[in-house]
């Protein structure tokens, strides 16, 4: 939710958010100056405009105290390098949801917290993986794939699945996977202690850790120190085995620590 409390503070503010988005002069030019102070040479080079142009943008941004001159360069105020780094990080949430747009727009995202889908720009470099009716468990098997090699899993396990638990069985049974955290309901947690496989190798095995959270769970997120990946449920809450995002980057695996922080 916005701390912004009403609907007038808001237009209020979307006027000078607009004032600044809607023209690619202004936004370019704040961009130029993001990482460094830059002098109308610079600028006209940078931005292939004829100085005139560039001139009138930057008196629009100085007038509003975003830039100013110091001698013979343009830098931004500290007002300015706070709006710019926020428009950059506007940016590339834009980026990130376009390039998985096919994921994001097909799944129910309400058991991620907003203040982690604002960070949403962290999975900018992510890779989103489908089966397809030649190959139909080509997101499950790389999801094998990716567990296999890692030595710690962090997982929050929405479904009951045999098929799941087996495979985490069999790599706790290895010498690679040192130790493993689960995330699960009472209810998952009630059935895997009716199994007796499963409560002999997972329940009381002491290199799993177990958390049980009350309520349904609507994220399959998994952590290592290496990759993460998420798998969500459909709109109609039907569980969606098909779509894997995953990703092994910092940024990525700062986001996915969060969210499982979260919970």
């Amino acid at each position: 939710m916005t701390g912004v409390e009403t609907k007038k503070d808001i237009a209020k503010e979307f006027g000078g958010v607009k004032y600044i988005l809607t023209s690619g002069m202004r936004s370019k030019l704040l961009l130029a100056m993001y990482e460094n102070p830059k002098n109308l040479d610079e600028l006209r080079t940078e931005l292939k405009k004829p100085s005139a142009t560039i001139l009138h943008g930057l008196k629009e941004l100085e007038t509003i105290n975003l830039i100013k001159k110091v001698q013979k360069y343009y830098e931004l105020t500290s007002n300015g390098f706070l709006l710019t780094t926020n428009m950059v990080k506007l940016i590339e949430n834009w980026y990130s949801i376009n390039r998985g747009k096919l994921f994001w727009n097909s799944h129910d995202l309400s058991g991620i917290p907003d203040e982690i889908l604002k960070d949403i720009y962290l999975l900018k470099n992510a890779e989103y993986i489908t089966s397809t009716t030649s190959d139909l468990s080509n997101a499950f098997n790389t999801y094998i794939r990716l567990i296999s090699k890692a030595k710690r899993l962090k997982i929050i396990l929405p479904i009951y699945s045999e098929n799941h638990f087996k495979h985490l069985i069999k790599l706790l049974n290895g010498d690679k996977l040192k130790s493993l955290e689960l995330i699960v309901s009472e209810e998952i947690i009630n059935s895997m202690a009716e199994n007796e496989l499963f409560n002999r190798e997972l329940l009381n095995n002491k290199k799993v850790k177990i958390h049980s959270v009350k309520g349904r769970l609507k994220i399959f997120l998994t952590q290592s120190e290496e990759f993460m990946s998420l798998t969500l449920f459909f709109k109609d809450g039907h569980y969606d085995d098909s779509q894997i995002l995953i990703a092994k980057d910092q940024n990525a695996l700062k986001w996915a620590k969060n969210l499982k922080k979260y919970y």
